[in-house]
């Protein structure tokens, strides 16, 4: 892993020559994300995040932290305890040089020694699971980091909505595996990350998925054709 992402928020925080990410997926076009967004605050984030952050309670986790604003936020304006938790090591570094008191590089299937009041997934928290065909060990790890009356506060989007669809309203979607099953490309000042999969779960699949795993799960937002979603331990 270059750690393209992790670059541009370590320049993007240094001010050195910071440029804005490319992003492709196995079904859309290249598309621009601006770094700035990463490091939005909470009046400039959209209704699902602040849903979620308003939601959060007790001792969180929060998985893919990026560039730790979910967490600044937990951390300074709730006085939460807040852990960030992030693949990129360089992600990680600015976390902290943010002011997050606690911020680990690590891949969550690997995190181990604590359990949660809240673990947040955002940013279409789904992603992390990569297809279906290995959601049950992301769930049953997730199962494992919360205590038993706490909560997982993840969203995601249904993207049916970008699948040609034929006169009679039929969509057009792979023969072979889940439509939602991305592959993902991270475009940064000339290189570009290896594609990695990407998972976007309708809310009834994931629905199936939290419920094979131990979990109740209840939709708590709605906008458009993303949601946020509540596991809690049955």
């Amino acid at each position: 892993m270059k750690d393209l992402m992790g670059k541009a928020i370590r320049d993007y925080y240094h001010q050195e020559n910071p440029q804005d990410l490319q992003t492709e997926t196995s079904i859309s076009e290249l598309d621009e994300l601006p770094v700035a967004y990463l490091f939005r605050d909470f009046e400039d984030m959209n209704e699902i995040e602040q849903k979620a952050l308003e939601l959060s309670r007790g001792k969180v986790l929060d998985i893919g932290a990026g560039a730790g604003s979910h967490s600044l936020y937990l951390q300074n304006e709730r006085n939460l305890d807040v852990t960030a938790l992030d693949i990129s090591p360089k992600s990680v570094e600015v976390c902290k040089l943010r002011g997050i008191k606690k911020a680990v590089a690590e891949n969550m299937l690997n995190f181990s020694g604590e359990t949660f009041d809240t673990i947040l997934l955002l940013m279409n928290g789904t992603g992390i699971f990569q297809s279906l065909q290995v959601i049950d060990i992301y769930l049953k790890k997730l199962h494992s980091l919360l205590n038993e009356n706490g909560q997982i506060l993840i969203d995601s989007t249904d993207i049916l909505y970008m699948f040609d669809r034929d006169e009679d309203g039929g969509v057009y979607i792979p023969a072979e595996g889940y439509y939602g099953e991305l592959d993902y490309i991270v475009h940064y000042k000339g290189e570009s990350e290896d594609p990695i999969k990407w998972l976007y779960l309708d809310y009834n699949t994931l629905k199936n998925a939290a419920e094979n795993n131990g979990f109740k799960i209840e939709k708590l937002l709605k906008d458009e054709d993303a949601y946020l979603a509540k596991l809690t331990k049955k």
